[in-house]
């Protein structure tokens, strides 16, 4: 089910811009639907903020005249609803875009945004699964379903995202002209900035699996994977799908269809692969995003360490010397 329409508190000049924006992030920036949601959700609480704190609905000229005080006050007001910084700094990078937006269409200027520095979100490190935990994932996908396309849909989906690192919504944007039949695919990711990622043949055959099974007819750019009734498979089944995985098999929290690629990247690192080429595969526009796999792979051998070395152990349940 698609999500709710969202309502934006905003004179009719703003509203149309506001409608410009968001088509500007689908068709050019080709934002996934969850991001396009949540910038939405961000905006519209940033609208619904300036409706009583200025007394009506804003319009263009009343962004322009907006001061330093005013985004902080729309900090204040968030932080006081109980949300976390991660959602703090994610609104603020919402609005940055939108009014370098307005600027660049000339339709809003305001300098002001520049000298808020937004809360910076708390270091997390990516959160894959085990190897073994994997393999069982995409083993078990099938199990899920009576139906036997859609188990094979589900097995193709969860074993491209882990035998290519893509982002769920990057797998979902493909189209049957694109699936990975070869050796290779071109995946078109954030920014819509391409990259090249090798198609292990587990990948291709899984994928043939499913697209010789789909019961619906399609052309080259209708989209690979699709949902029970043919159209496009929503990202939130899919993560439904993934959370009846973790209850089956056992899984933590943090076993989502991204930790698939978090996965892909962490084993490839484990087995000898090197951050640049790690970084290409997965798009990272800068090697630093890339480079927290070494501190979980570093945390990784740390365990084992603890775990399994002789001079890590102790029999009084003291410390090691």
């Amino acid at each position: 089910m698609p999500p709710a329409p969202i309502a934006f508190a905003a004179a009719p000049d703003l509203a149309q811009a506001v409608a410009a924006w968001s088509e500007w992030l689908s068709s050019e920036r080709r934002a996934s639907p969850h991001t396009l949601d949540g910038y939405s959700r961000d905006l519209a609480a940033f609208l619904g903020f300036l409706r009583h704190h200025l007394g009506g609905e804003a319009d263009l000229a009343a962004l322009a005249a907006l001061g330093p005080a005013d985004f902080r006050a729309f900090l204040a007001r968030r932080s006081g609803e109980g949300l976390a910084r991660s959602s703090l700094a994610r609104g603020m990078s919402t609005l940055r875009t939108f009014f370098k937006f307005l600027d660049r269409r000339g339709l809003v200027h305001n300098p002001a945004l520049a000298a808020i520095k937004a809360p910076r979100p708390p270091r997390s490190l990516p959160k894959p699964l085990a190897a073994d935990e994997a393999l069982e994932t995409l083993s078990t996908a099938a199990e899920l379903h009576d139906e036997p396309w859609l188990a094979a849909r589900d097995v193709a989906l969860f074993t491209l995202l882990y035998g290519c690192g893509l982002r769920l919504g990057e797998a979902l944007a493909l189209t049957r002209r694109e699936a990975p039949r070869g050796e290779a695919i071109t995946v078109t990711g954030k920014g819509r900035k391409q990259r090249v990622v090798p198609v292990l043949p587990i990948v291709a055959e899984a994928v043939a699996a499913y697209l010789r099974q789909i019961p619906f007819p399609g052309g080259p750019g209708d989209p690979l994977f699709v949902g029970v009734r043919g159209g496009p498979l929503n990202p939130g089944v899919v993560q439904r799908q993934m959370r009846r995985l973790r209850t089956l098999l056992g899984l933590a929290e943090t076993a989502t269809p991204h930790a698939l690629r978090h996965s892909f990247a962490t084993h490839l690192l484990a087995g000898g692969g090197d951050l640049r080429t790690i970084q290409e595969l997965l798009g990272h526009a800068s090697l630093s995003t890339t480079q927290r796999y070494t501190e979980v792979d570093a945390a990784r051998l740390t365990r084992i360490y603890r775990d399994s070395h002789p001079r890590a152990k102790t029999t009084d349940g003291g410390k090691a010397g």
